[in-house]
Parts: structure tokens; C-alpha cells; sequence
């Protein structure tokens, strides 16, 4: 529906004398009413599931939520931890430990979460040693002294129940388990909440005896286990073929939680504390244990499963495994290399065949025999826990199977120094398993020991306490057990990668070194790689050309090179070693919809962590990350053996020719005997687009003959052309599509795990190119045109002419060739890091990609597992596109193609949706002319040179929008009304709907301080919400304007013109991003609103950027740090990890500022509906979903282009996911991204938003004219530069920008009128308004694969249910935007600090005197300060109190203890503290000392956790003890003592003084641009701890 001009430009003459008609309620509150007029009732609320608001067509199915469930269903994170006393009671162990396990468990309750009813837990569960005294009358100790015992969840049906366990029976009889009984588990089921009630299972035990042919297995009783567990595996089959184990929907009914001798799980979708109330045996004196696991969940979904608490069998894990697709393809094609003869499966119990069982058979495709091993459907814990228990079944210890799995970054690590067999064992397990990559505490038990590891990253907390009589206390935060400091000996944490281990025979302790040297030392795996490896290191490039430069052009062309490969990525690459930077945002059509041409690569969208699990640092923490792999048979990892040394080690996946000769080399036996074979994938020309099926065959089959027949170990992909007369009769198969397909082959033929693959291609020059590539199965690329290209351009005249110039760095020919490589690198790692991954090689076919137009054919040939969810190109698609870029002739004189699609181009050239001729149709609109500013006219021109707006104007504008070739996904979409048009003056007033409007965070300093000032102004004005962006604002916008002359000029802000008195230039909204920039308590308490910045919609993944020649002396004086000095935001990591610690974030901003909401900034991308809901339930008020589109003023070229998805995508999804989980209600919805014209809002509103971001094109409202010059300091009008000179041109006033949002409104009145709406709120969430429009559907020109009825289908129906508009009733029920929620859990103790008289009369009064307080403190008071910090702020400002404010506290301390103080204030902790003390520290002064009669020697203990004084502006910080991990990240102005810290101290410092008094940990002051550190370097092993990229030291 898209209404006729004529009748548009009547309905804006007809709408103008209502326009303010209605007061709005408040300054940013709306009226309520439904769609029929009434109040809506917020009392009757409900989940709302009816679903296919927007219709699907016959034969589709809903797919908003298709893929691996723990991709879009559900993710968790949690607290965990374990205690163990071997040395206390008798040989059963004593019920303390149970007692004290469930006390940890209970202070770990603000790490979980609870379900849609705020009272059924996400989880909680603990493994425990077998209570053998509670168990008596089932166990002898002469025939059966420990029987195996099984806690499983059972159907409550009691014929099913009854039917299952009859099965269950069964197995176990023919399996030689003589069954001993069931027990019933006595529960509770009055403690449950109504969710958990309603799903709970029948809790039951049950016990067998030891088979009698395994009676000399007692004192390991290894084979009874093995039996046990291939037994309960088994029982899974008979159930499932029953149809007897799993519900309707899919979920489990049967589930063991644990089936062992040694080890019993009790878990469940409660609380902590109800987990004791609802299972009564761990009330019972007689349950006594050595050990005991316990773990609390916080679940991204309100209906968790019983089945997916924790612990798990053998694990208990705390994060989030981002390589799981990955991972689990892998463990699939693993076990599909395995053999085992059938009969030999049969015996279940003789130790000797299940020995080769669990080593040599294929557990995953043997489902008729036994369940498989890993499921997508599981999830990320679940199938962790599954190959990690497969490997203790075989001849791993515990420790030795995590430490193959979740490997330490071993390289460069001066720890190792002294211990070359931990390497060794890295190494050797390196090249057999891809790492099980993301952050991880995993705390487990095998019944033999128990021990922590933490992932090669750090980040996630983890201390240990070890106690005068044995007992080692392990948890995620200190303090969760009550222990008295006497008594204590020893406090640890675990660093990056470490780990502890307790062997729970002979109680001993082993540290990270002595458990990880035990293990290392039972192999010689260093002479193994000696002897078998063969390494192939980089080696120089040559310098002959392949091709001719006619050639070389054509071949270019037909492999989809332009110009602008060329001129921008490969001059920069090669140049300078760098990717390209660029600016603006992605504003061309996505590739299924361009009328260009495009490679398969852009059909494909990287995926990145948000919220819970976090990006990594690839610029300042590339220690921890390698681009390194392998070639060659990867043996067995169940069976270690000198074999699995032999394999091909590439330092770098990018090859060149000289390094391809050298593999090849390696075939000769005398090197080796690598076997390898090369197979072309280019066919004739003739042969037609569909003759690219054959070919895909042909070379599968090949693929499949050359491993099976001939061993072929390297396996080289070539689309290589001899010369121009093969190029001219053949095509090629793209080699992305070639190598999935071949992949996914050899995966289903078993034969993967044999071979490595090789890419050798023209198609590939970009780093989205490798990391596709690599992502769907490579193991390495061979890029002979791309090195051609660089051999091309370097010898190009006008390239020498630049080097001699000075414009490049002078470089050889293999130089740029090398700087290329390095570019490509980096590049892949900052890919990998994006999804929070440090291995490449745990990269490898881990498909973390969405794609976005193709069809299934394509997935399903190359892609499987992949999400499309809009359909798209098939592969004859693909075949005519690909033929489409060969050009139409190899003359010499011919040129590539300027496709144009980063910088707009006339005639050829890419659409882009932002361009100069769109700026100057806005400009004609809202009466800006760019030549009027303060350089020329402005001050003598008439209302400062500002014309009335024209409304023919924004009619031309809107309608070169709606003709332009299509673009994005909205353009496919109509308006479809239930209802009779109404009269416009019938519709609420545009000042109700401009209370919507938001600008972008876009950032002073990519801003000039007249745009974003400007900005502010005008959105401030018509009661919209303006964004500060990352960077902070100067203390004068807090105030309003009262000094504005009648020219429109204020003292306040010279540089402005247009002012009003009134007028406020204060954000409404203060972003909070990683670089913490511009963030003191000041700044906190002005916002009204307080944005976390999660991701950006042009880099989602990456931190911000600021190049230095932007960085003037004032904006460096906002921000804390040197002008000229390029500032990088690191990804956020540090305290925003894990969805456990945004919540912590979003409890210390509602703690600093009560009053101001919290809005959580996401991009969308699969699977955030179930991210959304896991920020709605860490309390946020608001979210935000940005495009993958969004604009920037810095940014890797390859990040804008290939990262985030549509918003249309992501809203719809955040949308649909909270409405189902029944938590819409608790948030507000934004979103941005190219949002332009009122459509653009009237579609977002109805896929579910209720505020609405403009960014960009707020900018050209206020004179940017699209010169795409933003990251070079160069804006001709002065919107993005800092230079003086360039902002005297800067044309806005903030009338310009009222007159664009008027237009925007008056635009939506319009529609909402024809639609038959008379208000706004009456359409958010209607996607039954919306249908796919077939007459722009039919212009695609590529492919007639594309729908979206698919997708939006998925949106429930909204229409009768508007409940979710309002706040939840026990928020009173009102305005969502008028309501902010209240911190949860730990608010108290700050209340009393901020209540006790004393302080409140220290505060008011400030006269200079000293104030003493009092108080004690446990890790459940979080944020402690916080709100004092906020009080004195309020009223002072920055500056603090005139004299001290003492406040002595005494205990453990939760979270950000002393977050934000300021000047005055003087907090003295005796005690411990855990992660983000001194967060956001502005003055004061923190001491954290032990108490006096502390057993444990201060200075070698951990006192403090992590990312200590993150973002630090002031203040003086003193730790009689030591500090974790990134100590003073980002400090910019405190000064600090420790007695130590662990790895990335001083990372990105700017300012202050850091004081380490002890040892340190690895990269010691990486980025750090400012500010000093002393180090005390007893042992002299400190230089190698540096990073010494930027700063210098010297003793």
C-alpha cells in the first residue's frame, strides 16, 4: 500500500492546525489508550503464543527460530564452584560439606536468574561423592559395597513412568547389571514455582550391582563405569524406539542426571536456597560426602528445562562454548572415522571390548545401538560434558581430557618456560582436537579427582581458598562461604588457562603447573613431534607473474574483482599491512537483491558475541590467539599414540607458491609420505548454469575416490586457468560453495578426519573471504591471484610514484606480498575474536555465519546446518551470477569494472541509499543550504540563512527512496489495513510521536561539537531522546539555556547558531561503552537515560575508534586522555562478559543514578531473541536492536560490510521472543539502523519497536553531504571534523533537524490515517498490518527464491493482547518509559550507608570535617557505594566533598564494592573483595587489607578479583594483597598499589599511576598510551611480561 502523491500532499495541508493540539503527560510520556479508545488493562497479561500474524504460504514453515538451540532457543551462564575435604570423617566424608556446598549455592543467587513467574529457578544442582550411609539398604560390604546408582528424571505418568522403567529393566538385565530397586527421591513440591511445578519430572533412583565378569576391576572400577555409561546410552535407544523418552515437543522425559558408582547429580528449575527444601535428602545428617559441585544457572530463556540444570555428568560450566557448531561437526566426522566390527558392540561389560568401545566405535551414527554422542539440540554444557565424559571413559584422566579441550595459550608464555613438556602435550593435542573455544569455568569430577579450569582467556572469575585442615574451597566469587581468615593458609585464583586438581584418594593438592607436568609427563610428546611433524614455517614470496596483465585483468573480472579491490584493499593491505578503514555504514542493497553482481562470500553475514559470551581483544590480547594449522590424517583422541604427531604444521593458513611447493614436496617418503592430489573445480562454459550440479558431483565424487582409494592426505581445490584460452571455455565452481560441498562429503563418507583441504582460488582477497572459506572447511588458501594482484599493483607507475612521494611506505615486491598476508591475518583474527574465538583452528568448519539469500538447494549441497532464512539464490543462480562477472573480452586495453560498492559511483556503479543527491533533496526540503555557515553568511542572513521548510520538497525525497532499486528487506514489504481509513484530524498530534524519536550514539569526537550539540538541541526540543555516543559531554550541557540573545546566540555556546532559551544541549541518553571515555559520576547522574553499548551496528564485535588527528586538545581533555593519540575502544570484555555480569553492570548503573533506566545497545543477529530476553531479565528497561548497516565514523572495511544482520530481522526476533517468553512487558524496544522516512518507522513499529533511532540521516538533516570522509578528519561542512577550520563551515542549526522530524511525523500521521490508526501505539507489534509485496518481490532480478512469510510468520499475533504496552502491574502498570526498575538482591547495605544520619549530615553539610561509619558486608552486597557515590555527585558534581567521608567495612564484598567514588570519600574493606572494585573510580581513596590475624601470608594471596579500577579517573587505590586479571584497565587518572596482578595489567591506560609490589602476569601495558607503572621484578622475568608495542621501560 503506498499512497498516491496527490493525496499525501493534501493530507499534510489538512494536518497542519492539529499538530500541538495534546499536551503530551509528561516530558517523555504518551497517553494510554487502546485501539477501540479504552485504557488498557494491565492487569490481564498472558503469554502471548498465537502465532502467523503474517501469513505463511502453502508448504512453508516458520524459521525466525530455526538452528541450534543453544544458537536461538536458549543460553545460560552461572556461578559455580567446589569444595573437598578428603581428611574429615570417615571413608564416606561428613555432611559439613554437603551443608556448606548449599550455603556457596545459596550466596550464588545473583548469578541465576528465575523463569517467566519470578520464582521458578533457571537452575541449580550439585554432584556430590555417592551418600553410600543414605544409600545403606541397597549396598553390602561384602557382595555389592558401592552399586551403581542412577538419579533419573521420569515421566509423571505413572502407567508411562511404570512402562519406562520396565525398559529400563531390562537393559540392564541383559547386560549383566543385576537390578537392585527403585527409590523414590522424597521432594517437595510446595516449594516449587508455578513453571517448575508444572514441568517437574518423577524423581527416582536406582541401583545395580557390578557384573560379576569385572570383579577385578574393584579397585579402579573403570570397567564398571564404562558399562554403566554405555549402558545408559543404550537404555536411551530402547526408550526412543518406544517412543517412550522424549515428550511431543522434543524435550527430554527420561533423563539420567548422573548413572555412576563413584558420583549422583541432584538438580533442578529452581532456586539455590529451594534446592535443599524441594530434595529432602540433603536435609539428612546420614548424606555425607568428600566433595561436593554446585552450580546456580541464569538462563537467557523463562522456560528452562529440568534437564539442562547443572551440573552436568561430569562438568559443571559456567560460559559459553562459541565454537559449538564447530565443534560438534567435528566430533561428528570424528566418530564417523571409527570401526568397530558390529558383533563387538553387543558386550557392554567385558572391561577389554568396552575398552575398544568407547576408543574405536562410531558413538554418534550407531543409533540403533547407543544414543548419539553430540546433538545441536542439546545445549553448549550439555555436549561438552558429553565428549568430555567419553574421553574420561577412555584412557584420560579428568584433568588430561580438559586440558586437550579447552587448551591454555601455551605459545610465548613465560610460565611454560621451565615446563617444555606442557607444551609439548599442547602441541601434540592441538594438532588432533580443535579447542573447545569461549569463556569458561568448568569445574568437574570423574569421581577420582576433582578440579577447575578456566579458558585460555580469563574471563571469568575464579578463586580458591585452601583451610588449616585440608579442605580447598573453589568458587566463582569469594566469600560465598563463611570461613574465618585464621584458619585460612592459602588464597589463589585461577589465571587464564589454569587450573587445580584435588585427587580425592589421597586428598592432594596440585596447582596449574604440578597437575598439567603430571599429565604432560606420561607421553613423550616432544620427541613424538620431533620425529612425525613436519613444519612448514612462511617463507619468502617469489617474484614471477603467473599471467600477463591482460590476463591477469580478465581472470580478475571473471572472479568478481572491481576496481575498488584493487585501489582500497589491496593498497592498503599491501601498503601498509593493514585493512582498509572506512566510514558511513553499509547503505548498499544486501547482495541477494543488488542488481550487481556479487561473490557467494557476500551471501554470508559473520556472527559476534553479545552479551553472553564477550568478544576478544585481537589488537592488545593476541598473545592468547594463532592463526596456525594442520594438514594431514588426524588420529584417534581416545587413543594417543605416536601416530597423531604426524600431521603437516602451517604457521600461516595463507599460502604462497613457494610454501605450496614445499607441501608438495612432502609426498616424497623420504619427507614424510604425505600423499596429495589436486582437483580442479572449473567445468566448460558451455555446459550451462545447471552445469554447475554436475560439476559439484563430479568433484565430491573425486574428493571422496582420491581419500578412500588413494590416502591422500592434502587435498588442493584449484580453480586455477593455465592461461587466457582455458579462461575464455570455463568457468568455475565458486570456491566457497566448492569447498562446503566437498566438506560436508567427506564428513558423511567418514573420510574427513583423513585429509586436509586446501583452497587454491582467485576468488579470494578479502578477510571475509578467508574466514568464509576457512568457516565452512578449509584448512588452507592458496590466494594466487590476489598475490598476483599485489605483484600488479606494485608494479604499477603510479604505485612507485606514490612510494617515492611518500604517500606509501617504500616496500619490495615480496614485502607488500608479506604485508598482505599480515593484513589477512590480522584480519582473521580479528573475525575470530568477534565471536569471542581464539584459535583458528577451532574456526574451521564452525559456520558461524547467517547467510541471507540462498536458497536451500545451496545450503544443502554446501551450507549444511547454516541458517537462510529468507530464501533465495539456488545453485544455477549462483552459476549465472558467477558468469555474469567474466568480462567481454581479454583485449589489452580492457579495465575491471568500478562496481562501486563502497563509494558510490554514477551509471554502473552499486545503489547506495546515502548519497550527495539524497543529502541535497533533503536539504531543498528543510531549508538548509550548505554554503550558509559561520565561514560565509550565516551571521547577517535572515534566520541565520534558514528557509522555510517545503513540503513538495520532502514528498521529491520520499519518492527517490521509494523508486530506488530495492535495497533492504523492508522494501519487500506493503501495508495491509483491517480497517476503513479515518481523518487525519483524527490522529494524534505529531508531538506525541516525535516523544519517539531518538538519534544515533553517535560520539563527540566522531561529531564536531556543532553537530553534536546541534543534534541534541533538536531532538531535546520536540521531547525526543538524544544520545551522547561513547566519548562523554562537556559538564556545561547540563544546564539549559538562558542566555540566548535575539539573534539566536548564546555566551554558552558561541559556535551555535539557532538557539532558544529552554533549549538543552544535555543527551538524554549517556552511553556507556568498553572504552569508558567521558564516564565520571557526574556523567552518570546527568543522563536521564544510561545506554550500555554492547555492539555497534557498522562493527558489532568490536570496541569503538577514534583516529588521532580527531583527537584535539578538547576532546582529549573530555575523554582523559593525549591529543593526537589514536584511541581504540577495547570489545567489551571486561566487565560485560557474561549476561551474569551485564546484569552486575546494569545493578551499578540503577545504584549510581535510581532515577535514569538502563538501555542495553544489541545488533541483530540470529539468536537474539534469546539474548533480548536474557537482558530483560538482568533488569534492563530498554533495548535496543540496531542494523548490521548502522553508520560509524572508523571502521574496518570488512566489519561494516559483513557483520550484523537487517534490523528487520533482529527486532522481529527480539520482539517475538519476549512477547513468547512473557517479558515484553518489562522493556522498551528501539531500534536504528538507515532508518530514513516514515515508512521505515510505521514497519519497524509494527515488527514491534516503540522508539525509533535516526542516524545518518539526522546528520544530513543538519548539512552532511555523504563525502565518506569522516575517519580522515576532512568533512567539508564540518559534521566530522575537529579541525577549526572545517567546523566554521558547519551549516545546521537545530532547526533544520526539527523540520526533518516534523516531515517524519506528519508522514506517519499519514499512513496512520489511511490505515484507519488514530494512535501510534495502536500499530507497534501488528505485524498482521504487513504483507509481502508482490510487485516488488517479482523485481528481484537474481533469483525468484526470495520470501519472507517464512520468517515474519513467526511474530505472534498481538492484535487482541496489547498488555505488553504497559509496565508489569507489580511496576504499577504504567507507561513503560515512565518506569525504571529497582535493583534486586543487593541493594540494601548501600541504602543503609546512604540512610545513616552521620552520612547524610556529612553530605548536606560539607563543611570539611571527617565523618567514621561502620558497616559489614557479604558477597551478596553488590555495587557498595555506588548510590553514596550518586548522592554526592548529584550534588556536587565531580568535585566530591570538601572533607572525608570514612566508611569502614568489614567482611567479603560483592561485586563493584566502591564503584564511581569521588573526592571525600575514604573506604577502607578489611577483608576480601571480588571482581570491579574501583570501577569508574573518580577520587577518593579504596584500602582492601586482610584482617590482622589472617593465617595466609597477604602479599602471595589474591585479595582483590578482576578488572580492578576499569575505567578509573581519580582516585588513590591501596591492596594489601594481590589483584587479578586487567588491573587498571583503562585507568585514566588513579593511582594504584598491589602486591600483584595477574595477566593484562595497565591495558589501555591512559593516565594515572599503577604500583606492583609482586609478580605480574603476560602483556603488561598493552595499548597503554599514558600514565606510569612501577614494577618490583624480583625474579627478573618482567621485560618478557610486556607488551612492548607502545610503551617503553627501562629499570
Amino acid at each position: 500500500m503506498r499512497l498516491p502523491q496527490a493525496a499525501m500532499m493534501a493530507v499534510i495541508a489538512a494536518s497542519a492546525a492539529s499538530a500541538f493540539q495534546t499536551r503530551v503527560a509528561s516530558s517523555h510520556g504518551r497517553t494510554a489508550a487502546t485501539a477501540t479508545g479504552g485504557p488498557i488493562d494491565s492487569q490481564s497479561r498472558s503469554v502471548t503464543t498465537a502465532l502467523n500474524a503474517f501469513q505463511l504460504k502453502d508448504g512453508e514453515t516458520a524459521n525466525m527460530f530455526d538452528g541450534p538451540r543453544p544458537l536461538v532457543k536458549e543460553r545460560d551462564a552461572c556461578g559455580v564452584g567446589f569444595i573437598a575435604n578428603t581428611n574429615s570423617g570417615e571413608e564416606f566424608g561428613t555432611h559439613k560439606v554437603l551443608t556448606q556446598g548449599l550455603r556457596a549455592l545459596d550466596c550464588m543467587e545473583h548469578r541465576g536468574a528465575c523463569g517467566g513467574d519470578g520464582i521458578s529457578g533457571d537452575g541449580a544442582g550439585i554432584m556430590t561423592q555417592i551418600p553410600w550411609k543414605l544409600f545403606k539398604e541397597y549396598r553390602s560390604d561384602e557382595n555389592c559395597p558401592k552399586p551403581g546408582v542412577g538419579m533419573v528424571f521420569l515421566p509423571q505418568d505413572e502407567t508411562r513412568r511404570n512402562e519406562v522403567k520396565d525398559v529400563i529393566q531390562k537393559v540392564c538385565e541383559a547386560n549383566d547389571l543385576d537390578f537392585l530397586g527403585w527409590r523414590e527421591v522424597p521432594v517437595d513440591p510446595a516449594t516449587l514455582g508455578p513453571q517448575a511445578l508444572g514441568a517437574v519430572p518423577s524423581m527416582w533412583q536406582m541401583f545395580v550391582k557390578a557384573p560379576k565378569k569385572l570383579d577385578d576391576d574393584e579397585e579402579t572400577r573403570d570397567g564398571f563405569e564404562r558399562t554403566l555409561y554405555l549402558v545408559r546410552r543404550r537404555i536411551a535407544v530402547e526408550l526412543d524406539a518406544l517412543s517412550l523418552l522424549k515428550k511431543d515437543d522434543g524435550s527430554e522425559e527420561v533423563y539420567f542426571a548422573s548413572f555412576s558408582s563413584q558420583t549422583i547429580v541432584y538438580k533442578g528449575m529452581v532456586q539455590g536456597c529451594v534446592l535443599p527444601q524441594f530434595y529432602k535428602d540433603l536435609q539428612n545428617e546420614d548424606f555425607t560426602t568428600k566433595f561436593v559441585i554446585y552450580h546456580r544457572r541464569f538462563s537467557t530463556n523463562t522456560t528452562p528445562k529440568w534437564p539442562l540444570a547443572q551440573p552436568m555428568r561430569v562438568v559443571g560450566h559456567n560460559g559459553e562454548i562459541n565454537t559449538l557448531i564447530g565443534n560438534v561437526n567435528w566430533v561428528k566426522a570424528r566418530e564417523k572415522s571409527k570401526a568397530l566390527p558390529d558383533h563387538e558392540l553387543e558386550d557392554l561389560v567385558s572391561a577389554d571390548n568396552t575398552d575398544n568401545i568407547v576408543m574405536m566405535c562410531n558413538t554418534q551414527d550407531v543409533p540403533n545401538l547407543l544414543e548419539p554422542l553430540v546433538d545441536l539440540n542439546r545445549s553448549d554444557s550439555a555436549n561438552l560434558d558429553a565428549v568430555f565424559e567419553l574421553m574420561t571413559k577412555s584412557r584420560h584422566r579428568a584433568p588430561c581430557a580438559l586440558m586437550s579441550l579447552v587448551p591454555t595459550a601455551y605459545e610465548n608464555e613465560p610460565a611454560l618456560n621451565d615446563n617444555p613438556e606442557i607444551v609439548d602435550f599442547y602441541k601434540f593435542h592441538g594438532g588432533l582436537l580443535e579447542a573447545w573455544d569461549g569463556p569458561a569455568l568448568l569445574v568437574y569430577s570423574d569421581g577420582k579427582s576433582i578440579g577447575a579450569s578456566l579458558d585460555r582467556n580469563g574471563l571469568r572469575p575464579a578463586r580458591y581458598s585452601i583451610t588449616s585442615d585440608g579442605t580447598v574451597y573453589m568458587m566463582s566469587e569469594t566469600g560465598v562461604v563463611d570461613l574465618d581468615e585464621s584458619d585460612i593458609v592459602s588464597k589463589g585464583r585461577l589465571g587464564p588457562g589454569q587450573m587445580i586438581n584435588v585427587d580425592l584418594e589421597t586428598g592432594e593438592f596440585k596447582d596449574n603447573i604440578a597437575i598439567k607436568s603430571e599429565i604432560a609427563s606420561r607421553h613423550p610428546y616432544g620427541e613424538w613431534i620431533a620425529e612425525n611433524r613436519r613444519d612448514i614455517p612462511k617463507m619468502s614470496f617469489g617474484d614471477d607473474r603467473s599471467y600477463d596483465d591482460a590476463t591477469a585483468t580478465f581472470a580478475q573480472g571473471s572472479f568478481g574483482w572491481g576496481l575498488e579491490d584493487i585501489g582500497m584493499q589491496i593498497q592498503d593491505m599491501a601498503g601498509s599491512g593493514k585493512e582498509t578503514t572506512y566510514s558511513m555504514g553499509d547503505d548498499a542493497p544486501i547482495a541477494v537483491l543488488s542488481e550487481r553482481p556479487h561473490t557467494p562470500y557476500n551471501y554470508f553475514k559473520q556472527r559476534f558475541a553479545q552479551v553472553t559470551n564477550p568478544p576478544i581483544d585481537p589488537l592488545r590480547e593476541g598473545v592468547v590467539m594463532s592463526v596456525a594449522m594442520t594438514l594431514g590424517k588426524k588420529e584417534s583422541i581416545y587413543k594417543v599414540s605416536e601416530k597423531g604427531a604426524r600431521l603437516i604444521h602451517l604457521e600461516s593458513p595463507v599460502l604462497n607458491g613457494n610454501e605450496m611447493d614445499r607441501i608438495a614436496s612432502l609426498a616424497k617418503e623420504e619427507n614424510g609420505g604425505f600423499q596429495q592430489a589436486s582437483i580442479s573445480t572449473r567445468y566448460a562454459l558451455e555446459d550451462g548454469p545447471d552445469g554447475i550440479k554436475a560439476a559439484i558431483d563430479a568433484i565430491c565424487d573425486k574428493a571422496v575416490d582420491e581419500v578412500r582409494n588413494g590416502g591422500v592426505e592434502v587435498l588442493i581445490l584449484s580453480d586455477m586457468a593455465a592461461d587466457q584460452a582455458e579462461l575464455d571455455v570455463s568457468t568455475y565452481i565458486p570456491p566457497l560453495v566448492a569447498v562446503g560441498a566437498v566438506h560436508h562429503r567427506l564428513i558423511k563418507e567418514g573420510l574427513r578426519m583423513d585429509t586436509g583441504i586446501v583452497v587454491e582460488t582467485g576468488s579470494a582477497w578479502s578477510t571475509h573471504h578467508y574466514a568464509c572459506l576457512v568457516g565452512y572447511g578449509a584448512n588452507a588458501v592458496h590466494p594466487y591471484l590476489a598475490l598476483e594482484t599485489v605483484k600488479q599493483w606494485h608494479g604499477q607507475a603510479r604505485t612507485q610514484s606514490m612510494m617515492k612521494a611518500g604517500k606509501l611506505k617504500d616496500a619490495t615486491l615480496d614485502e607488500a606480498q608479506a604485508n598482505y598476508r599480515t593484513a589477512v591475518e590480522n584480519g582473521l583474527l580479528k573475525i575470530l575474536s568477534k565471536m569471542g574465538i581464539s584459535l583458528l583452528s577451532s574456526y574451521q568448519g564452525a559456520q558461524i555465519f547467517e547467510a541471507m539469500g540462498l536458497g536451500e538447494e545451496v545450503v544443502n549441497t554446501s551450507f549444511k546446518g547454516t541458517t537462510s532464512r529468507i530464501g533465495g539464490v539456488d545453485l544455477a543462480d549462483i552459476a549465472s551470477e558467477t558468469a555474469s562477472m567474466r568480462p567481454e573480452s581479454s583485449d589489452e586495453k580492457a579495465k575491471l569494472i568500478n562496481y562501486g560498492y563502497y563509494k558510490p559511483i554514477p551509471k554502473r556503479g552499486e545503489y547506495h541509499a546515502n548519497s550527495a543527491d539524497l543529502a541535497k533533496l533533503l536539504h531543498d526540503a528543510i531549508g538548509l543550504d550548505k554554503k550558509v555557515s559561520a565561514a560565509t553568511t550565516r551571521d547577517v542572513a535572515e534566520n541565520d540563512g534558514v528557509k522555510p521548510k517545503n513540503a513538495a520538497g520532502y514528498e521529491i525525497f520520499k519518492k527517490s527512496l521509494e523508486s530506488a532499486p530495492l535495497a533492504n528487506i523492508r522494501d519487500l514489504l506493503d501495508f495491509e489495513s483491517d480497517r476503513e481509513s479515518i481523518p487525519i484530524e483524527d490522529v494524534e498530534p505529531i508531538s506525541e510521536i516525535m516523544t519517539r524519536f531518538c538519534t544515533g550514539a553517535m560520539s563527540l569526537g566522531a561529531l564536531s561539537r556543532e553537530a553534536h550539540e546541534t543534534l541534541a538541541i533538536a531532538v531535546n526540543r520536540v521531547g525526543g531522546k538524544s544520545n551522547s555516543g561513547e566519548g562523554g559531554e562537556d559538564v556545561v550541557r547540563g544546564t539549559d539555556l538562558s542566555d540566548v540573545d535575539e539573534k539566536g546566540r548564546s555566551p554558552t555556546f558561541p559556535h551555535l547558531a539557532g538557539l532558544k532559551n529552554g533549549d538543552s544541549a544535555n543527551s538524554f541518553v549517556h552511553q556507556i561503552a568498553s572504552g569508558r571515555f567521558g564516564v565520571t559520576p557526574e556523567f552518570l547522574v546527568t543522563g536521564k537515560q544510561l545506554e550500555i553499548k554492547m555492539a555497534q551496528g557498522a562493527k558489532p564485535g568490536e570496541g569503538g575508534q577514534l583516529p588521532g588527528p580527531k583527537v584535539s586538545e578538547y576532546i582529549a581533555s573530555l575523554r582523559a586522555s593525549k591529543q593526537g593519540v589514536t584511541l581504540i575502544s577495547p570489545p567489551p570484555h571486561h566487565d560485560i562478559y557474561s549476561i551474569e555480569d551485564l546484569a552486575q553492570l546494569i545493578h551499578d548503573l540503577h545504584a549510581v543514578n535510581e532515577k535514569a533506566g538502563v538501555s542495553v545497545k544489541l545488533v541483530s543477529s540470529i539468536g537474539i531473541g534469546t539474548v533480548a530476553c536474557g537482558v530483560a531479565k538482568a533488569q534492563a528497561d530498554v533495548i535496543q536492536i540496531s542494523g548490521g548497516d548502522g553508520g560509524t565514523g572508523a571502521s574496518p572495511l570488512s566489519s561494516i560490510k559483513h557483520a550484523g544482520m537487517p534490523w528487520e530481522m533482529g527486532l522481529s526476533e527480539a520482539h517475538s521472543a519476549l512477547l513468547s517468553n512473557g517479558l515484553r512487558d518489562r522493556v522498551v524496544l528501539r531500534v536504528d539502523g538507515g532508518i530514513r522516512t516514515g515508512r521505515d518507522i510505521a514497519i519497524a513499529a509494527m515488527m514491534g519497536a516503540e522508539e525509533f533511532g535516526f542516524g545518518t540521516i539526522a546528520m544530513i538533516a543538519e548539512g552532511c553531504v555523504m563525502a565518506r570522509v569522516c575517519h580522515l578528519n576532512t568533512c567539508p561542512v564540518g559534521v566530522t571534523s575537529q579541525k577549526e577550520e572545517l567546523r566554521k563551515k558547519f551549516p545546521g542549526t537545530p532547526e533544520h533537524v526539527v523540520n526533518f522530524f516534523v516531515f517524519v511525523a506528519e508522514e506517519i500521521r499519514e499512513l496512520m490515517a489511511h490505515l484507519g490508526y488514530s494512535k501510534f501505539e495502536d500499530i507497534i507489534g501488528r505485524a498482521d498490518l504487513l504483507k509481502e509485496d508482490n510487485d516488488q518481490i517479482e523485481r528481484i532480478a537474481k533469483t525468484k527464491g526470495v520470501s519472507l512469510s517464512g520468517f515474519f510468520s513467526s511474530i505472534p499475533d498481538s492484535k487482541a493482547d496489547r498488555a505488553f504496552l504497559r509496565a508489569t502491574p507489580a511496576e504499577g502498570g504504567g507507561l513503560k518509559d515512565d518506569t525504571v526498575h529497582v535493583n534486586g538482591f543487593s541493594p540494601d547495605l548501600d541504602r543503609e550507608i546512604c540512610d545513616h544520619p552521620d552520612v547524610k549530615a556529612a553530605i548536606e553539610s560539607d563543611e570539611g570535617g571527617d565523618t567514621a561509619v561502620s558497616f559489614n558486608i557479604k558477597n551478596t552486597d553488590r555495587s557498595t557505594c555506588a548510590m553514596l557515590a550518586g548522592d554526592i555527585a548529584r550534588k556536587y558534581g565531580n568535585r566530591g566533598l570538601a572533607g572525608n567521608l570514612n566508611i569502614n567495612i568489614f567482611g567479603s564484598a560483592g561485586q563493584s564494592f566502591g564503584a564511581f567514588t569521588l573526592p571525600g570519600m575514604r573506604v577502607r574493606l578489611t577483608g576480601e573483595a571480588n571482581d570491579y572494585v574501583g570501577k569508574g573510580m573518580h577520587g577518593g581513596e579504596i584500602v582492601v587489607s586482610p584482617e590482622a590475624d589472617a593465617g595466609f601470608v597477604a602479599a602471595d594471596s589474591s585479595i582483590v578479583g578482576n578488572a580492578c579500577l576499569y575505567g578509573a579517573t581519580g582516585g588513590d587505590f591501596h591492596a594489601n594483597g594481590r589483584a587479578g586479571e586487567r588491573f587498571c584497565v583503562r585507568n585514566s587518572g588513579a593511582y594504584a598499589v598491589c602486591e600483584g596482578t595477574g595477566d593484562h595489567c595497565c591495558e589501555y591506560m591512559t593516565g594515572g599511576v599503577v604500583v606492583a609490589l609482586g609478580t605480574v602476569g603476560r602483556n603488561v601495558g598493552a595499548g597503554m598510551t599514558g600514565g606510569i607503572g612501577y614494577f618490583y621484578d624480583q625474579d627478573g622475568g618482567f621485560e618478557e611480561r610486556v607488551n612492548g608495542e607502545i610503551v617503553k621501560y627501562q629499570r
